[in-house]
């Protein structure tokens, strides 16, 4: 099901996958070069249902309308908190979450918008090339459950760069930006993505 949501920079897109019996919502959007076609939030779409999880995948309004490039973080974010009573609106825990520039998002407005926890997928933890520019302030100031899913290969920052902290961090082996793995690998890119769902499975289930 798709529900349109005017906010106040702009049309959004949500493509709702409801599970029978949900106890939980996943809202996750896309990063800052492409949208919910992603295959990591396409396989959360297809295995979380079945555990009990209804998956939002969401547009923010810039890609709803066509834009190449995304806007500056302050408008990502006024975005989602426009987006956010559609989210809540099934009065269930909502897990904020996106991929890359949407896990930022997630981060920077978990705690204003109520989120249960968060779901940062591949987090952007500094620019590539240049770690001296890090965004760990962002990703530590969640104040929720954080899960952090990062490819080992990430040149946006590799797992074992990130700071400690209260947060969850599982690696994808040989996955870059997109979770995309070499054909030398040692796992398959199916297994890749597998690796993906059954954390996100694992942790959804921890978080009661």
């Amino acid at each position: 099901m798709i529900e349109i949501v005017e906010t106040d920079v702009g049309t959004a897109r949500i493509t709702w996958h409801r599970a029978k019996r949900a106890r939980l919502v996943l809202a996750v959007s896309h990063g800052a070069g492409g949208g919910i076609e992603a295959r990591d939030l396409q396989g959360l779409a297809r295995v979380l249902p079945d555990h009990g999880v209804t998956v939002a995948l969401v547009e923010q309004p810039w890609r709803v309308a066509g834009k190449k490039v995304a806007p500056a973080p302050k408008t990502l974010d006024t975005g989602w908190r426009g987006i956010w009573p559609a989210l809540a609106g099934m009065e269930l825990p909502v897990i904020s979450g996106g991929r890359s520039a949407g896990a930022r998002v997630a981060c920077r407005t978990a705690g204003e918008l109520g989120a249960r926890a968060v779901l940062a997928l591949s987090f952007p933890l500094h620019p590539p090339g240049k770690p001296e520019k890090s965004r760990a302030d962002e990703l530590l100031g969640s104040g929720v459950p954080t899960l952090v899913v990062q490819g080992g290969n990430d040149p946006f920052g590799k797992p074992d760069e990130f700071p400690e902290g209260s947060y969850g961090l599982v690696e994808v082996p040989y996955g870059d930006h997109g979770f995309a793995v070499p054909k030398r690998a040692d796992i398959t890119q199916e297994r890749a993505l597998e690796i993906v769902t059954d954390a996100v499975v694992e942790w959804v289930a921890s978080l009661g």
